[in-house]
This record gives structure tokens, sequence and C-alpha cells, in this order.
């Protein structure tokens, strides 16, 4: 099947060919006619499947005709963090370029008084996160009663960040008659409950999860002592032995994303860091250096490992192995996409062979383990 079959308009559809695709992926060519047909919609499906794409691009066509008045966003899209927030923004500019579309972000870490401008001049597409949206609605800066569309992403994040009170509160706030959109990776009954009461009549799509990683990523498990230094030496004789055009070290904590950081630094490697405590200014100024290659290794926490799409990252250094099993899909996607080549090594400590069985069981398969050529661990001083 081709996107031309899906009932998308000739400008979003040369916006698509432009961007690189032929082919919808599953849940693309399942959601785009129900949302376009405007029937309420419960997709079950994970990063990776190109469900950002399944409803910006029928959106794009929906919000074609007609036009936002002030402060009355016409569709609203709930996302959990920055990042993704950011991602779909980025995705309505790609394939909505031949369309005179206004959007707005509501974000943390930005300034009230430039999203309040945008707002007043009316917006087609309000993407936000819940507490910064609750805040503007608290000011009196933001009504909802023009909006027709509701989308919440990342449903089951959501719940996790504790956001769903707010979700509930939100949806309370807008018109009876809207379309409402839900995507989430798993349905616990907490949003279950939530689709139950706010959707009508839904259509239910659900995708096979991504359980493993595009078959262009080679996967490399190297074995390390329990102790920090030496997981920090090992990762410095990657870098340097690998032929890295740019890569991602992912850590589980924040505390000690930033005590990497200043490590690599400190031994002249050429490294950025990004975490949750970080302000949205600096965050968008690393990445952009990032992706403009200026930093060639970016350290980050989980926050990256959803939300960010760099095409050329040539490697993942899983410097923790991620608490959660899905989290290392997640990670290692951030290399050999687009039908590129991509290289994921994980250091493995003894503590972590629980989660490594884990990822294993979950992938379906097991990860080759290896020893860095001509490298020993230093004893410590």
């Amino acid at each position: 099947m081709s996107f031309d079959t899906l009932g998308l308009s000739a400008g979003t559809l040369q916006a698509v060919t432009e961007a690189g695709y032929t082919q919808p992926t599953p849940i693309q060519e399942k959601a785009i006619p129900v949302i376009l047909s405007g029937r309420d919609l419960i997709g079950i499906a994970q990063t990776g499947t190109g469900k950002t794409a399944a409803f910006t691009l029928p959106m794009i066509d929906k919000l074609a005709s007609g036009r936002a008045k002030a402060r009355m966003p016409r569709t609203l899209i709930l996302e959990p963090t920055r990042e993704l927030a950011m991602q779909v923004s980025e995705s309505f500019e790609k394939y909505g370029k031949y369309q005179k579309l206004s959007m707005a972000l509501l974000i943390g870490g930005m300034s009230y008084e430039n999203q309040e401008m945008k707002i007043d001049r009316g917006v087609d597409v309000l993407i936000a996160t819940p507490g910064r949206l609750l805040d503007h609605f608290e000011r009196g800066k933001l009504l909802l009663t023009q909006v027709t569309t509701l989308i919440v992403d990342e449903a089951d994040r959501m719940l996790d960040m504790g956001f769903i009170p707010d979700v509930e509160r939100i949806c309370k706030l807008l018109p009876f008659t809207r379309q409402t959109l839900f995507f989430s990776a798993t349905m616990a009954p907490e949003i279950t409950r939530l689709t139950n009461q706010f959707l009508s009549n839904p259509e239910r799509i659900e995708v096979s999860k991504p359980a493993t990683a595009a078959s262009t990523i080679a996967q490399t498990v190297i074995k390390t002592p329990r102790q920090d230094w030496a997981k920090r030496d090992l990762l410095r004789h990657l870098i340097r032995t690998q032929t890295i055009t740019n890569g991602i070290v992912f850590c589980n904590r924040k505390t000690d994303v930033a005590t990497l950081h200043r490590s690599l630094v400190k031994h002249g490697f050429s490294a950025g860091c990004l975490h949750g405590d970080m302000s949205q200014p600096d965050r968008l100024k690393t990445l952009d250096a990032f992706k403009s290659g200026q930093l060639q290794i970016l350290v980050a926490s989980d926050v990256a490992a959803r939300g960010l799409d760099i095409p050329s990252v040539s490697h993942v250094f899983n410097f923790d192995a991620p608490v959660n099993a899905e989290d290392y899909v997640h990670r290692i996607g951030r290399t050999g996409r687009a039908g590129r080549e991509g290289s994921a090594f994980m250091l493995v400590s003894p503590e972590d062979e629980r989660r490594l069985s884990a990822i294993e069981k979950l992938i379906g398969r097991t990860i080759d383990v290896v020893s860095p050529e001509g490298y020993a661990f230093p004893t410590p001083q």
C-alpha cells in the first residue's frame, strides 16, 4: 500500500514524498483513514512505529480549511515531555509546509510571554505539556472552547509521570463534541478508565511493538567491573577506537550524566550533556550543537531516549544497562535510522546481569559479548 490510497491531499503527499517516505507503516495505514473520517481512536503503538506521522498527516489536511481565532486553538496535542512536544512540532513543520497552518508550543523552560503572543494571534495546532497548558489556562490567557480535536500522545508515559489527573481535568474543559485520539504503548487500567470516560465509540487499532531494534544496528555487550572509573576508562577506549560520526551515551541517573560529561571533557572529548534539570534554552543549544557536528558525543539520561530524531547518529553507548528492558530498544533506536548502519554497545557490570537477561528476553535474541581488542582494564591507583 502507498500513501496515495489513504485519502491525503496532494500537498501533504508531496511533503511526505520529499521527506523520503513511500509506504505507510501499519499504524499509519490503519489510523489515517479513521482520523480523516472524524471518528475517535485508541491507537496502541510504541515509539518507533511511525505514530507521530499517523496523526500529524491527517490533522494537517483536516485543518486546511478554517481559521483559528485569538486564544482559541483548533487542535490540542498533549505530550508528556518537552522533547516529544518539540518532535511533534517538527513533524507539523515538515509535513505541513504546503499548508498555511499556525502552531504554538506550550512547554516548560520557555518564555510565557512569547507563548502568549502566539496564542493571541490564534493557532491551528497547540502542542503542550499538561502543566504548562493549565498554567496558561488559569492565567486567563487561553480558551479551549473551539478545540475540535484532542490528541493525547504517549498516555502510558503520562501515567508514569503523574499527569493523568491533569489530562482528566483538561478533557473536561474541552467541548463534548470534539474528536479524541488516544495513543499509548500499553493500556493500564487507569488509561482504560480515561478512554471509557472521554471517547465515544472509538476505533481501536493495535500494532505490534518493536520488540527488537532495526537489523541495521550491530549490538554488542562488554562485561565490565563494578567500579565506575573502570567503565569510564572503557568508554573512552571505545570512543577512541570506533569510527564515530557522532554518538549518544546513556546513563540511568542525572547525576551520572553530569559526572561522565565532566570526565569526557576533561579527557579532551567534544561532549555535551542532556538531562531533565536543564533549562529549555540550554537543551536546545546542546541539541543544535550535536546535530550540527560541533559536539561529537552527547551524554544523556532517558529524557533523550524518546523524542530525539537525529538521523545520522552512528553509535549508541549504554554506559548503564537500562532499568526497563523497553528503554534499551528506545535508546539504541537512536542509531541505525532510515536504513543507515549503526552500532550499539552496552557496558554490563555484575549487578546488571538480571537487566541484560530481561533485555535479551524482550528482543528475542542473545547479544554478542566481546572483549575490546588490545584493551585491559587498568588497575586502580
